[in-house]
């Protein structure tokens, strides 16, 4: 059984023993240790708050981002710049994510902290807010989900989604504009106003 790692304390050593435990012996990674660690460091934040988003879990997203670095190690690919290895790396957990849709595991309501706006804000209203977003979140296709994500807290550029979520490149504008609609409609609807409005019709 492999040992679930926190998305802080993956190291090179010990993707190399999930290796030896999946008897990939043959397998070659290329990277050092520091160079994985550099490489961890600009990015599994980021990588690990698009997975809880797409897939609407952060223990999923604990899992999905231990197996996205181990398979973009033993892919031993090799990248012109760190946007390249970037783009690889949201690829991979974008189709990890998948698999596990296809598996019939389904998202839970998780609400991505921010540490920064919590330490300085209205924790409540902050809190709600997160919490509206990610039941709106919640009722739009994984990859609506994914292409907002990566559009709006990631600033990655039309070329890169469509890459890393698998469409035209052309057509990315149009999508982004039909999913930022359908998540405006979705957040009016969570507003306690309406809410309260659609309860009364149910009565």
């Amino acid at each position: 059984m492999r040992r679930r790692l926190n998305m802080r304390d993956v190291t090179l050593s010990e993707i190399e023993q999930l290796r030896a435990e999946a008897g990939t012996a043959d397998a070659v990674f290329e990277m050092d240790e520091a160079a994985f660690r550099a490489l961890y460091d600009r990015t599994a934040r980021a990588l690990w708050g698009y997975l809880a988003r797409i897939t609407g879990s952060g223990d999923v997203a604990d899992d999905l981002l231990q197996e996205t670095y181990y398979r973009f190690l033993r892919s031993r690919s090799t990248y012109e710049n760190d946007a390249h290895r970037r783009n690889a790396l949201f690829r991979i957990a974008t189709n990890l994510a998948h698999d596990c849709r296809r598996r019939g595991i389904r998202a839970q309501l998780v609400a991505i902290p921010d540490d920064e706006l919590m330490a300085t804000g209205d924790v409540a209203a902050e809190t709600e807010r997160r919490e509206e977003l990610a039941r709106a979140m919640s009722h739009l296709r994984p990859r609506e989900r994914a292409m907002l994500w990566l559009a709006y807290a990631q600033g990655s550029t039309h070329r890169d989604i469509a890459s890393i979520v698998g469409v035209k490149a052309a057509s990315v504008r149009l999508l982004l504009f039909r999913a930022r609609h359908k998540l405006a409609e979705l957040l009016r609807n969570e507003r306690p106003g309406h809410r309260m409005k659609a309860g009364r019709h149910h009565v």
